[in-house]
């Protein structure tokens, strides 16, 4: 079991070796997806297991935990027995708790593949709303399941158009362009 204290990973050096930024980047998923969901009741994400028995990526993902403020995150695979708890997360720039009350609209369950969903995790200039809805991102049997109003789609969509639009990596171009294309298509039929 992992057990971390979210305040020692906030200012990696920039020479910080490359496991110790991987670590850290996954843990902060794990904190965002933990607070961009529901407190009180265990959910699976849509983050994929870091971890690879025998040279091959683990299957599963990530089952994030979150009961009441000031206690740690919990977290594990749903397939190996990788695990952990984050504490010390409150506040912090990866906490994404809503921090006032929002009305209740009618929300849509798009069913999207797992290399659209890991590019919405790679988006840069996000608002805390679209942001909250790439983490609460759920696992699904055919891939992620992204539950999000006409309103937030839209704006999820023309984040992604503007990323793309200038991004100056060409295969990062190209990842950002096709989940445009499946969310402005969802958008399009409201499914």
């Amino acid at each position: 079991m992992l057990v971390t204290d979210l305040h020692h990973l906030l200012d990696l050096p920039t020479d910080a070796p490359g496991p110790a930024r991987r670590l850290a980047e996954h843990l902060s998923h794990i904190v965002r997806a933990a607070t961009a969901g529901d407190a009180g009741t265990a959910w699976e994400s849509a983050l994929p297991c870091r971890r690879r028995p025998a040279n091959r990526a683990c299957p599963g993902r990530m089952i994030v935990l979150r009961t009441d403020p000031g206690e740690p995150i919990h977290w594990q695979c749903s397939v190996c027995d990788d695990a952990g708890v984050i504490s010390n997360w409150e506040d912090s720039p990866f906490d994404l708790r809503r921090r006032h009350l929002t009305v209740a609209e009618a929300a849509n369950q798009i069913v999207i593949p797992n290399e659209i969903a890991a590019a919405l995790r790679d988006l840069q200039l996000l608002d805390p709303d679209s942001e909250r809805l790439i983490f609460a991102i759920r696992a699904h049997h055919h891939g992620a399941a992204l539950t999000a109003t006409d309103d937030d789609l839209e704006t999820l969509v023309e984040s992604v158009a503007a990323e793309a639009n200038h991004e100056t990596n060409r295969r990062r171009q190209q990842r950002l362009d096709a989940a445009f294309d499946v969310l402005n298509d969802a958008a399009v039929t409201g499914r």
